[in-house]
Parts: C-alpha cells; structure tokens; sequence
C-alpha cells in the first residue's frame, strides 16, 4: 500500500500493539488475559505492518517461519505440564515458585506455549493469504 499515512502510524501502532500484548500475556492467569488475548493483538500489528510493508518484510522482520513458532509453542504448552508430574501430582497442575515479591509458575510457562503457538498459526495465516 502507499499511504504515507496509514506507513507512519503504522510504525507507530505496531510497537505500542506489542507492548500491550506483553501486558496481556503476563497478566493472564490472575486477570483477564494471556497467551491466546496476547498473540491475537500481536497477529493484528503483524497483519498491519504485513498490509502497509507487504509480507517479504514481515518474513525479515519475523526472521523465524512461522510454523517453527508454532511447534515450538506446542511444545513449550506441553512441557509446563512436565514440573507437577515430577512432583507427583496431576500432568498440568499449577505450581508457583516464589522469587522475591514475585511468583513465577508453570500456567505463566503454558500460556507462553500457548502465545508461540497462535501466533504462529496467525502469521502462517495471513502470510499465505498474503503472498497468494
């Protein structure tokens, strides 16, 4: 597209998109949000910077094939189960260590896997929708 407009708020747009999408994926878990809110965001500023800069950019930009994010997201879902089972309870139980004033756990883990993965499903999407 060539509207010098929608380029320059576009350039705007899509990093303040991604700083929300950060703030929606840690969120998650104690309030609204996490890793599926998060990479809808993150898809929609992908889709606008693929709109205005067309996608051979948004394949540099990225750097990764999107299908390498999303198996690595499946995988990174999967593996937050693996902590409870070395525990001895449930695959996917919840378990939080304390770090200071913080609490880190295994649902921060999952909803990482599952940010990867939609992503990744995301921009496969609308790269092929793109380039076709």
């Amino acid at each position: 597209m060539q509207s010098i407009i929608l380029k320059t708020a576009t350039r705007l747009m899509v990093g303040l998109m991604l700083v929300f999408a950060v703030y929606l994926l840690l969120r998650g878990h104690h309030e609204p949000g996490g890793g599926f809110v998060a990479a809808l965001v993150s898809g929609t500023a992908f889709a606008l910077f693929a709109i205005t800069e067309g996608p051979a950019q948004l394949r540099r930009a990225i750097r990764v094939r999107p299908s390498v994010i999303a198996m690595t997201g499946l995988a990174v879902a999967a593996a937050a189960g693996f902590p409870a089972l070395f525990a001895g309870m449930p695959y996917l139980t919840g378990i939080w260590w304390k770090i200071g004033e913080i609490s880190l756990g295994t649902p921060l883990i999952f909803d990482v896997g599952v940010f990867l993965a939609v992503l990744g499903a995301i921009v496969s999407l609308l790269l092929a929708l793109e380039e076709n």
